[in-house]
């Protein structure tokens, strides 16, 4: 007896999209449903030495394709790990884990570029609807006795009964549609094989009839033979020589591997023997994964024991913010059975993993010679990599040297190495802000005392700045200071100023002290500004902010130092009005446009709007 099932709101805007053809490269639905029954085989691979329940089983891991010109059917079938009647509903019904969501709002309306996306959000299996009106998937979990079918035609609604199977595994049986019967043709399974699947690390075979024709005219006979073919190498590429691999054999193998219609933007192949014997593939994809700053984000990389898959879902097997690279990890030393918590544990890995991170840095460093190149990877990347300031401090020097800012005399990016270059003589310091975007950092008042020394100031406006930066202390034996700080600006060495003119900005100074009163921590004067008054603050503790971010806290909010310039017309003509209430109102405007261009915005808008048409009334 079947069981009516609806889809989720979600899945059903999915499939149709994919119904109605959205996507024009629909041969990858191949590649998808060949990398999914793949994953099935190396987790079944794994129980079957690591699961007492399992490791009696004998199997040989395979995948078999099989078509029917006359029906328009293609089916793939692995005797992989197999699914429940659960695991059906969980993974072929609803959004799970799926990234669906996420996938949908990706969506740019780009053919060709929506896709690649395919695949990465794990939407895989949902391609089928993109050649197919109606798909069957029987499935028999590993160990279990009971079998079960999922059909669907991907309107809306599927159904689950139970079926005969007589080994584990799944079949995906596809009934393709009219204009897509292409697809049941064995010129065309083996073309796409080739072109995405050639490394998958199990055999594919191809089934099929071949007609024979012995004798002639009335005589001739026709005889009918089934056949079996394996159609790819089933070789681990990341186990062989890159002597005997092409560039392509690369890329195809990234598409397959990482689920991505495009080619890597470079790759890192390794292998190494001596004490530790192991061999790791490494990709830098041309684009940032969807989930790349999400918590939950997957791992990219696979990890083997001797070609057996162990996990993908190891976060530790490198840094973090190396979390958008993908690839395999394949060791020689560790057990079969290796567990979770000796994986975390693990001296081997941990080896491999520090070794892993400067190769893949090295050839971050690589593309980095490329100006035009590293744009485009620093667009995708760069945020990323900025974290490894704070966790990876036996590669912080080449983290920095791969970090690319904003600055103030230069649109373009500039690297820490530049930027010392180019550093006058008296310059004590590399300089920077951190704020909450370039344009309120580029009209901040303080960056013009460092433009009258003829000072470039690193401008900073990604979240992870103010996390990390401040913890970085110096590059290349030469400090780095936050620009606003007081005790930074005391290194400009600004001129002194007469005591005659601090006499005659007495009045004001004390006036907008009254006015102010807790907002501030002092008045200062200044004859470096362009601006009417700038907000100084201290250097931040930023071992105690890191902490308390860890915590979910944010530091309390520093009381700034007001600097007010000595030569603004504004000032000057201030110093002869003896209205309190004006003197008032000005000193409250002035601090709020100052918090404008420090922050974009201020507490009190509307006590602001009231000052400002009260100062407006009165000048008119």
């Amino acid at each position: 007896m079947s069981k009516k099932h609806t889809f989720q709101t979600e899945i059903n805007q999915l499939l149709d999209l994919m119904i109605h053809s959205l996507y024009s490269n629909k041969e990858i639905f191949l590649r998808e449903l060949i990398s999914n029954a793949s994953d099935a085989l190396d987790k079944l691979n794994y129980l079957s030495l690591s699961d007492e329940k399992l490791k009696g089983l004998k199997f040989d891991p395979c995948i078999d394709l099989k078509f029917d010109e006359t029906k328009k059917t293609l089916t793939i079938e692995d005797n992989g790990i197999g699914m429940s009647e659960e695991e059906l509903i969980a993974n072929l019904g609803t959004i799970a884990k799926s990234g669906t969501k996420s996938f949908l709002s990706s969506l740019s309306g780009d053919k060709k570029k929506d896709s690649a996306l395919i695949g990465q959000f794990g939407v895989g299996f949902y391609s089928a609807f993109m050649v197919a009106d109606k798909v069957i998937v029987q499935s028999k979990k590993a160990g279990e006795a009971k079998a079960f079918a999922w059909m669907s035609d991907g309107k809306g609604e599927y159904e689950i009964s139970t079926c005969t199977k007589d080994s584990q595994g799944t079949q995906i049986t596809l009934y393709l549609k009219d204009e897509d019967k292409n697809f049941a043709s064995r010129w065309e399974i083996e073309n796409i094989v080739k072109k995405y699947s050639e490394h998958i690390p199990f055999p594919i075979y191809l089934n099929y009839t071949e007609s024979k024709f012995e004798g002639e005219g009335e005589n001739k006979k026709e005889t009918k033979e089934d056949k079996r073919e394996q159609i790819n190498t089933a070789k681990a590429i990341w186990k062989m020589s890159k002597n005997e691999l092409k560039d392509e054999d690369y890329k195809e193998f990234y598409k397959s591997f990482a689920h991505d219609n495009t080619e890597p933007m470079r790759w890192v192949h390794t292998k190494v023997e001596g004490t530790l014997e192991y061999s790791t593939l490494f990709f830098i994809p041309q684009v940032a994964p969807f989930d790349m700053y999400r918590v939950d984000y997957k791992s990219g990389v696979k990890l083997y024991v001797k070609r057996v898959f162990i996990t993908d879902d190891d976060k530790e097997l490198l840094p973090q913010y190396l979390r958008f690279v993908k690839g395999v990890i394949d060791s020689e030393d560790l057990p079969l059975n290796v567990s979770r918590e000796i994986l975390q544990q693990n001296k081997i890995l941990a080896n491999i993993k520090s070794a892993s991170a400067k190769k893949i840095l090295s050839e971050i460093e690589n593309i980095a010679k490329d100006k035009e190149a590293y744009d485009k990877f620093y667009k995708q990347f760069g945020k990323v990599l900025k974290e490894g300031l704070y966790g990876d401090f036996e590669n912080k020097d080449k983290i920095l040297d791969l970090l690319r800012f904003t600055s103030s005399k230069n649109e373009e990016s500039v690297s820490l190495k530049e930027y010392k270059a180019k550093m006058p003589k008296d310059q004590k310091s590399i300089y920077y802000m951190i704020g909450e975007n370039l344009d309120i950092l580029k009209a901040s008042p303080i960056l013009e005392k460092y433009i009258q020394k003829g000072y470039e100031v690193l401008l900073m406006a990604d979240e992870v700045d103010s996390f990390v930066i401040p913890s970085v202390g110096e590059y290349d034996k030469i400090a780095l200071k936050d620009a606003t700080s007081s005790e930074t600006l005391k290194e400009l060495g600004e001129e002194e100023i007469a005591e005659e003119v601090k006499k005659s900005f007495e009045g004001i100074v004390k006036s907008f002290k009254e006015a102010l009163g807790d907002e501030i921590k002092d008045i200062t004067l200044s004859s470096s500004l362009a601006s009417p008054v700038a907000l100084v603050g201290e250097e931040q503790n930023a071992m105690m902010a890191n902490l308390m971010r860890q915590m979910g806290q944010e530091m309390p909010p520093q009381k700034k130092t007001m600097e007010l310039n000595i030569h603004h017309p504004i000032l000057e003509k201030l110093k002869n009005i003896k209205d309190k209430d004006v003197l008032t109102d000005t000193a409250h405007l002035l601090f709020s446009c100052a918090k404008l261009l420090e922050s974009g915005s201020i507490e009190n808008a509307k006590d602001f709007a009231n000052r400002l048409n009260n100062t407006i009334l009165k000048t008119l």
